[in-house]
C-alpha cells in the first residue's frame, strides 16, 4: 500500500476523486497527507473531513520556492510518502522535491498536453486558450513533473470535444467530469507498479 501526498491550491475537486477512489477499494493507497500552499481554500475543509492531515506552506512564510520546498520535503519524509500527486496545485514545485520523487509526482493538467499548456496555462485560461484556438477536442492529461511545466512524460490522456457553442465555463465543467475519472485511475495503476 502506497503512502500518498496531494497538493491541492483551489477546491480539492481532483483531491476528492483520489480519496474517493482510495475509499471505494480502487486505490490500494492510504492518502496520508494534503499540502496547501494557500490558506483559506475549500481543499483544507475536504482534508478535515476525510480526516487527512493537512499542511499549509505559503510562499509569504518561507520567502523562496526552495526553500518552502525544504520544508515541505521535510514533511513528506516524515510521513513517509511514496507517491505525490498534484491536484489543480498552482505553484512551482523546485528540484528540491523533483530530484528526492523522480517518477513518483504526478499531475493533472485540462488540456491535451503539448496543447494549451505550459506557464500561465492554468484553470480558466487553458479552456479560454482552447476555445480561441478553434480546437475541435480538448480534454485531460496526467503526466509524470519534471522540471519544466508540463513538460514531463505523458502517462494518460482523455479527450473531450469542443462544441460549436461551448464557453471556457461549459468546456471547463466537461473536461473536469473526466479529470475526475482520469485520475483515480492513473494513481490507482501507480500504487499497482503498473505503470514504470
Amino acid at each position: 500500500m502506497k503512502n500518498i501526498a496531494i497538493f491541492a491550491s483551489g477546491s480539492g475537486s481532483d483531491m476528492q476523486s483520489v480519496i474517493d477512489g482510495v475509499k471505494a477499494g480502487q486505490i490500494d493507497g492510504k492518502v496520508k497527507l494534503v499540502i496547501t500552499n494557500k490558506t483559506g481554500i475549500f481543499a483544507i475543509e475536504r482534508a478535515a473531513k476525510e480526516n487527512i492531515t493537512c499542511k499549509t506552506f505559503t510562499l509569504k512564510e518561507y520567502g523562496s520556492h526552495e526553500v518552502r520546498d525544504m520544508a515541505v520535503l521535510k514533511e513528506l519524509k516524515e510521513n513517509n510518502i511514496d507517491l505525490i500527486v498534484l491536484a489543480g496545485y498552482l505553484s512551482i514545485v523546485t528540484p528540491v522535491i523533483i530530484n528526492e520523487y523522480e517518477r513518483k509526482i504526478i499531475n493533472i493538467h485540462p488540456s491535451l498536453i503539448p496543447r494549451h499548456c505550459g506557464v500561465g496555462y492554468y484553470g480558466i485560461k487553458v479552456h479560454e486558450s482552447v476555445i480561441k484556438s478553434g480546437d475541435k477536442e480538448s480534454g485531460a492529461t496526467v503526466h509524470f513533473v519534471d522540471s519544466g511545466a508540463d513538460t514531463g512524460e505523458i502517462i494518460e490522456q482523455v479527450k473531450v470535444k469542443v462544441l460549436s457553442d461551448d464557453t471556457p465555463e461549459s468546456l471547463q465543467k466537461r473536461v473536469l467530469e473526466k479529470e475526475h475519472v482520469l485520475l483515480p485511475n492513473v494513481v490507482a495503476k501507480l500504487c499497482r507498479e503498473e505503470i514504470k
